[in-house]
C-alpha cells in the first residue's frame, strides 16, 4: 500500500548570459537582443513513499540525449532517485538559445554550433530545478482536470485534419495550508507563434499561460510545468493574427482561462500509487535519396515558393511552402551525408529511443523523444483514454517523425525526417502499448 503522498516543486532560471543564437527559424542571422519573458527549468517531485519521480520542464528547444545521461546521473547523485525515474522535456520554444546540434542544418551557413557554455548553464538548472523540487517536499494531495485547447491552434496542413486540443492538467497541493506547489500541463502545440523577426528571448504562449495560471488561478507560489505533446503537424499557424506578443498573450490566456474553468471544482486525493516504467527501441534509419535527386527537388520547392509569393498567396499557404523548402534544402543536406558515411554515426548517437511511462494513480503520462505526428499519441489515448504523450522528452532525434500522408504529399516535416516513417514513430506506439498493457 502507498503512503500518503509529498511533493515538491521549485522553477530556476536559464537565461543566457550574453546574446546567443536562438534556434528554429533557417538562413535567418537570429541573435537574441534583450530578454522579453525569463526561461526557466521547472521541476516537480513527487514520491508515494515507495516510487519517487521527477518531472522537469525546460523552456529551450530539445533537451539532448547526452544532456539527459549527464543530468539524470548528477540528479540521481544527489536525491537518489533512480535515473529512470527522471523526466527531462522541452517546451521546444523557437525563441530560446539551441541546446542541440541538428545535422540538417550544416549546410546553413547562419545556423551556428550550439554554444558548449549555454548547455552547461542549461544543464546546471536542470539539476538545481530538480535538487530544489526534491528539498521542499511536504505532505500533498493530487487532482486532474482537462483543460480545452482550442482557440491555440490546429492542424498546420489541415486545421479540420487530426488534432488533440485536450489538455491534462495535474494540480498539486499541499495537505498543510490547501496551497498549489505546482501545476503540470501536456499540450499537443508547437510554441511558435513568434517568428524570426523577434529577437528577444521567450517562453512563447506557453510562458504567457504559465504567467496567467500563477496571477489568476493558482497563485505566484505555484510552479507550472509545460510539456509538449505530440505536436509535429500542430502550430498556431492558422489560427494566429500576426506573429507579436500580443498574440503570444492573447493564446497564452486562453489555454489559461481553461485551466481556471477546470480546477476550479477538482478533487483532489493523497493515496494514490505512483509507477514508472522503460523500455529502448531502435529506430531505423530513413532511406535517403541520391544528393542528384534531392537538389532537383529543393529547385522545384524554391521555384513553387517563388510563384507563390509573386502571386500575394494567403499568408499561411507562402508560410507552408517556405517550410517545404527548407525541408528540401535539408534532405540535400542529409543526403549528401548519408553518402559521406556520416550520417550512420548522427543517428546511432540518439539511439535507442527511450519510452517512459509514469503512472500517477490512474493517469498514465508517456514521454518520447523527438517530434511526433499527433495521430500516433491518438493511437494510443484510443486504448487508453487517461494516457498523455509528451515528446520531446529525454532526448531528441535529429528531426520529425510522420505519417505516411506526410511522406506521399513531400511535407516539409517529412523531408527534414532522419529516421523512417512511419515505421519509427509506430514502434514507439506499440512499445508503449506494451509497458501501459503490462
Amino acid at each position: 500500500m502507498p503512503q500518503a503522498l509529498v511533493a515538491g516543486a521549485t522553477s530556476v532560471e536559464i537565461n543566457p548570459t550574453e546574446s546567443l543564437f536562438l534556434f528554429g527559424y533557417p538562413h535567418v542571422k537570429r541573435y537574441s537582443t534583450g530578454i522579453h519573458d525569463p526561461l526557466l527549468s521547472c521541476a516537480l517531485y513527487l514520491s508515494d513513499g515507495q516510487t519517487p519521480v521527477i518531472f522537469v520542464a525546460n523552456d529551450v528547444i530539445a533537451v539532448s540525449k547526452d544532456s539527459t545521461r549527464r543530468v539524470r546521473e548528477r540528479i540521481s547523485q544527489d536525491t537518489g532517485v533512480p535515473a529512470g525515474n527522471i523526466l527531462l522535456s522541452a517546451t521546444h520554444t523557437h525563441s530560446a538559445p539551441s541546446t542541440a546540434d541538428w545535422m540538417c542544418n550544416e549546410s546553413d551557413p547562419v545556423v551556428p554550433k550550439a554554444d558548449l557554455k549555454f548547455i552547461r548553464q542549461f544543464e546546471d538548472a536542470m539539476v538545481k530545478s530538480a535538487v530544489g523540487a526534491y528539498r521542499s517536499t511536504q505532505p500533498a494531495m493530487v487532482g486532474l482536470a482537462i483543460a480545452d485547447g482550442t482557440g491555440c491552434g490546429t492542424n498546420r496542413h489541415n486545421p479540420a485534419g487530426p488534432a488533440d486540443q485536450q489538455v491534462p492538467v495535474l494540480v498539486v497541493k499541499s495537505v498543510k495550508d490547501n496551497k498549489a506547489i505546482a501545476a503540470m500541463l501536456v499540450y499537443a502545440m508547437h510554441p511558435t507563434v513568434l517568428h524570426e523577426n523577434s529577437t528577444l528571448i521567450s517562453g512563447d504562449f506557453p510562458a504567457m499561460s504559465r504567467k496567467y495560471i500563477q496571477h489568476h488561478v493558482l497563485g505566484a507560489q505555484c510552479v507550472v510545468l509545460h510539456h509538449m505533446g505530440a505536436a509535429g503537424d500542430q502550430s498556431p499557424r492558422h489560427v494566429t493574427k500576426a506573429n507579436t506578443f500580443a498574440e503570444a498573450e492573447r493564446l497564452g490566456q486562453i489555454l489559461g482561462k481553461s485551466v481556471r474553468k477546470v480546477v476550479a471544482d477538482l478533487n483532489y486525493v493523497s493515496d494514490v500509487t505512483i509507477g514508472r516504467q522503460s523500455a529502448e527501441v531502435q529506430l531505423p534509419v530513413r532511406t535517403f535519396p541520391d544528393p542528384a535527386q534531392a537538389k532537383a527537388q529543393a529547385e522545384r520547392a524554391h521555384q513553387r515558393l517563388e510563384k507563390l509569393q509573386k502571386e500575394n498567396a494567403p499568408r499561411t499557404e507562402v508560410r507552408t511552402a517556405e517550410c517545404d523548402t527548407f525541408g528540401a534544402e535539408e534532405t540535400l543536406t542529409l543526403a549528401n551525408a548519408a553518402k559521406e558515411g556520416r550520417l550512420a554515426k548522427i543517428a546511432q548517437s540518439v539511439m535507442p529511443a527511450e519510452v517512459q511511462v509514469i503512472d500517477i494513480g490512474p493517469w498514465t503520462f508517456v514521454a518520447w523523444p523527438g517530434e511526433t505526428f499527433v495521430d500516433f499519441a491518438l493511437q494510443v489515448r484510443k486504448k487508453h483514454p487517461n494516457a498523455f504523450v509528451i515528446t520531446m522528452a529525454n532526448g531528441e532525434t535529429q528531426g520529425y517523425m510522420v505519417t505516411q500522408e506526410a511522406i506521399d504529399k513531400n511535407w516539409y516535416e517529412a523531408t527534414n525526417a532522419v529516421f523512417q516513417s512511419p515505421q519509427s514513430p509506430q514502434a514507439l506506439v506499440d512499445q508503449t502499448l506494451k509497458l501501459i498493457g503490462k
